[in-house]
């Protein structure tokens, strides 16, 4: 099969590299798909960089991308699925040396979840880290219906579909974008230019000084005091972020006294019982025809190091997302 691996962090164009390796085959409880879609997160390009605080290659070699979609071709022992099942994928690489970035993936069968007919594998290819994301932050502590809720960064991959998550769960949806056309793309009707307008204020005035139940938020530490402002006695911030302060120096007593719920997230952790929730949530939706979906064309595995590049580079509106 043809694979983008690397063997030492570094930038994309110096160690990614395409060839040839063995086609893998699927171990017990496993099953292959011929991968025809791989999605470019953060994650990905930051891993790769060896960004992360002490990070050691885990393996020799790593064929990156935890996002992927395409079809089941082989099955290993005991697993009962249908030849041919169009599927997404998610953990792809999360803490395995082989990700979606190759023509073939073996992966647990519960990690290749079927992809309804009406969505394509581009699309599919954006689902398992942003969309699963926006689905927990949102829906982590039980149901929205009727409540208010912020999301900072509204214009981003987990953002456009927290804004989008939470509409259909039939919760006020307010968001903080940097331009008109952001706004336009978050698809939210309330929003706020967070350069031009004063966040907190702003928010006060569109919820009549009540403030939000829940916010999603992107960047805990730079939007922390705003958050303390602004959610409710009792509500929920749902982070999965920190990029501006890694270590935030937290305002313990002044959430305690607001009874304020704080969920860090990761969604490569989500335990069983709650992943399958967000599945079949997802596959409702999507077999309504209810979520839409923002794929920056990436090209083909060739171009797997520019579309790195551009992911890195933060312009791009949507999921870089590589078809094969």
């Amino acid at each position: 099969m043809k694979a983008v691996w690397y063997e030492r962090f570094g930038p994309a164009a110096e160690v990614l590299t395409l060839g040839d390796m063995p086609d893998p085959a699927p171990g017990p409880g496993e099953v292959l798909v011929r991968v025809r879609a791989s999605g470019v997160n953060p994650s990905d390009v930051k891993l790769r960089a060896g960004a992360r605080p002490g990070a050691k290659m885990p393996f020799p070699r790593i064929v990156p991308h935890s996002d992927g979609a395409g079809e089941i071709v082989a099955l290993g022992k005991g697993v009962s699925r249908e030849l041919g099942e169009r599927v997404w994928i998610w953990n792809g690489q999360w803490q395995r040396a082989q990700g979606t970035c190759a023509e073939l993936i073996a992966v647990p069968s519960e990690q290749a979840v079927r992809l309804p007919d009406g969505t394509g594998f581009e699309e599919g290819a954006c689902l398992g880290i942003p969309a699963m994301t926006a689905w927990y932050a949102l829906h982590a502590d039980g149901p929205i219906a009727g409540r208010t809720v912020l999301v900072a960064g509204g214009a981003g991959t987990v953002g456009r579909y927290a804004c989008q998550m939470a509409a259909l769960s039939g919760a006020r949806v307010i968001t903080t974008v940097s331009s008109a056309q952001k706004a336009a793309h978050s698809g939210a009707k309330d929003w706020i230019n967070y350069r031009e307008a004063n966040v907190t204020e702003a928010v006060m005035d569109l919820t009549g000084g009540q403030g939000v139940d829940r916010i999603v938020d992107v960047d805990f530490g730079a939007n922390q005091a705003a958050d303390l402002a602004l959610v409710k006695s009792g509500g929920t911030i749902a982070s999965y972020a920190s990029a501006s302060d890694m270590a935030p120096t937290l305002q313990f007593y002044p959430f305690m006294f607001k009874n304020v719920t704080l969920k860090m997230l990761i969604v490569y952790l989500l335990d069983a019982e709650v992943r399958r929730r967000g599945e079949a949530q997802l596959t409702e939706w999507l077999q309504a025809g209810k979520l839409s979906h923002a794929v920056v064309p990436g090209g083909g595995l060739a171009d797997a190091a520019a579309a790195h590049g551009r992911v890195a580079a933060g312009d791009k509106l949507g999921t870089v997302v590589l078809s094969f």
